[in-house]
C-alpha cells in the first residue's frame, strides 16, 4: 500500500502462481460449459480446441478479468478502505499459467479531516416539561379559532386587529378586472399577509361609507399569495367600506370550555394542553439534540470536503429521492410544482445537502477515529441478521464478495460515533420562548 495526494492510496497485489491456475483452470472450465465445441460433449473440451476456437489470449483476459474482480474486493476488507470513485486499474497485463501475477490498482477513498476539538459539545435543547407560555400560546391560538366579528361604531377605522367588509374591484391597466381581487362584499384582514402590504397601506384607516381609489404597482417578486397572479402589473382599485368590524374573542371561562370544548374546567384543559405538549416534546426533542450535537460537531471540521466525496453523496441522494418519488407515485414535475421551484432550484438544494451531508459524515468519522471506535465482524453480521433476510449469511457473503461491505462498516462507525456524541454532550435546557420575550 501507498498514500497517494488527493485522498488516493495505491496497492499492489500478487497471486501466486497457484492462484493463477486456479482462476485459468475456472475459465477454461466456464468456456467449455458455455460453448458447443464440434467433437466433444458439453464441459469437455479440453484447452487447445478452446484456445483454437476463442483465442488464448481471450481466454487468459477473461481470467485475468475475474482474478482481479475477485481480489480487489479482499483489498477492501483486508485493509479496511473506504473507496469513493471507481477504482482505477490501469492496464493490468494478462496472467500467464504457471507464474504468479502482480497488478495495481489507485482507489480515490474518503479523506481524512480532523477536527479543532474532540471535547463534548455543548448544546441548546428546549425544557423537555411544557411551559407555560407555551400552554398559554397554545389556548390563545385555540381561541382564535372562535373568535367573531363584530360589526363597529361608524367612526371607527380600519387597523391591525380589525377587519372591513368592502365592496372593491380591481383593473388592470388595460382595463380588463381582476377577477380574484373584486368582490362585493370582502372580509379585508388587515396585515393579514393575503395581500400586499402596499394594499394594506392604502385601505388602512379607512371607516364605514368611505371610498377611495388607487393604483398600485405589484413587485415581480410580491409574496402576498392572493396577488401573485397580478405580480408585475399595475393595479387599479377602487375600494367602498360597507362596515368595519373589530375582533371578539371568547372569555376563556370554565362554563365557555365545557359548552365548546367538552372539559370540566379551565385548569382540565391546560392540563390536557400541558401533557399534548410535553409528549410531542418527547418525540422531538431527541432529533433536535441529534442535530444540533451534529450542526456543532461540523463546525469543527477543519480542511474542505473532496469534490468527489460530495459527488457520490449527491448521488446517492439523487437515487433516494426519485425511489421515494416513485413509490409515491408522483411525477418529478409534479414535485416541483408541488415544493414552487423549479430544476435549478432543486439542483441547487441537491448540491447543498451533499456538501452538508458529506461535511457531517467526515466529522463523524474523525471523532471515531480519535476515540478508537470501529466496527467489528459480529457488529457487520448482525447489520444482515437485523434486516430480516431470509438468508442473511449468503447476503453477508454476496456483499463481502462484490466489495460492497464497506458500506455497512461505514455506517455501523457512524451510528456509533453519533451515539457517542449524543452520550458525552454537555446539555442545557433553555426555555426559548421566554428567551425571545426578553
Amino acid at each position: 500500500m501507498e498514500k497517494l495526494e488527493d485522498s488516493k492510496v495505491k496497492a499492489q497485489i500478487t497471486a501466486d502462481a497457484k492462484e493463477v491456475d486456479g482462476f485459468v483452470d475456472k475459465t477454461y472450465k466456464a468456456l467449455a460449459r458455455q460453448y458447443s465445441f464440434p467433437g466433444f460433449r458439453k464441459g469437455k473440451a479440453p484447452r487447445p480446441v478452446i484456445d483454437n476456437a476463442v483465442g488464448r489470449d481471450a481466454v487468459l483476459a477473461s481470467a485475468t478479468e475475474d482474478l482481479v474482480n475477485a481480489l480487489y474486493p479482499q483489498l477492501i476488507e483486508d485493509e479496511k478502505l473506504f473507496p469513493v470513485a471507481s477504482p482505477d486499474f490501469g492496464d493490468p497485463g494478462a496472467v500467464k499459467p504457471g507464474e504468479p501475477f502482480t497488478f495495481s490498482v489507485t482507489i480515490t477513498v474518503k479523506p481524512e479531516l480532523e477536527l479543532s476539538s474532540y471535547d463534548p459539545v455543548e448544546v441548546e435543547l428546549p425544557v423537555k416539561e411544557a411551559t407555560d407560555k407555551e400552554v398559554d400560546s397554545q389556548i390563545e391560538a385555540l381561541l382564535g379559532h372562535y373568535k367573531t366579528y363584530e360589526n363597529a361604531a361608524a367612526a371607527t377605522k380600519l387597523t391591525e386587529g380589525r377587519a372591513a367588509d368592502l365592496d372593491i374591484k380591481a383593473t388592470k391597466e388595460d382595463g380588463q378586472p381582476v377577477a380574484s381581487l373584486t368582490d362585493d362584499s370582502l372580509l379585508y384582514h388587515l396585515g393579514s399577509g393575503l395581500y400586499s402590504e402596499a394594499l394594506d397601506k392604502e385601505l388602512e384607516g379607512i371607516k364605514k361609507g368611505e371610498t377611495r381609489t388607487f393604483a398600485i404597482s405589484v413587485p415581480e417578486d410580491e409574496p402576498a399569495m392572493l396577488m401573485a397572479d397580478v405580480a408585475g402589473q399595475t393595479i387599479s382599485f377602487e375600494a367602498t367600506c360597507t362596515v368595519v368590524k373589530k375582533e371578539e374573542t371568547p372569555e376563556l371561562t370554565d362554563e365557555w370550555v365545557k359548552e365548546k370544548l367538552g372539559f370540566e374546567s379551565v385548569d382540565a384543559l391546560k392540563e390536557e394542553i400541558s401533557s399534548s405538549i410535553t409528549q410531542q416534546k418527547e418525540q422531538v426533542i431527541p432529533q433536535i439534540k441529534e442535530n444540533s450535537c451534529a450542526l456543532e460537531l461540523v463546525k469543527r471540521v477543519e480542511g474542505e470536503v473532496s469534490e468527489s466525496l460530495v459527488e457520490q453523496t449527491e448521488a446517492q441522494l439523487l437515487q433516494d429521492f426519485f425511489g421515494q418519488l416513485q413509490r409515491a407515485g408522483m411525477s418529478f414535475d409534479n414535485y416541483l410544482m408541488q415544493q414552487g421551484i423549479d430544476n435549478a432550484e432543486f439542483k441547487e438544494d441537491v448540491k447543498r445537502q451533499a456538501a452538508d451531508d458529506a461535511k457531517r459524515e467526515l466529522a463523524l468519522d474523525a471523532w471515531a477515529r480519535h476515540k478508537g471506535i470501529e466496527a467489528t465482524d459480529e457488529d457487520v453480521t448482525m447489520e444482515f441478521v437485523r434486516a430480516g433476510l431470509d438468508d442473511p449469511k449468503k447476503t453477508e457473503r454476496e456483499w463481502r464478495e462484490s466489495g460492497r461491505l464497506y458500506l455497512i462498516r461505514e455506517g455501523i462507525i457512524r451510528s456509533k460515533a453519533m451515539a457517542d456524541v449524543l452520550d458525552t454532550a454537555k446539555v442545557t435546557e433553555v426555555d426559548f420562548a421566554d428567551r425571545e420575550e426578553k
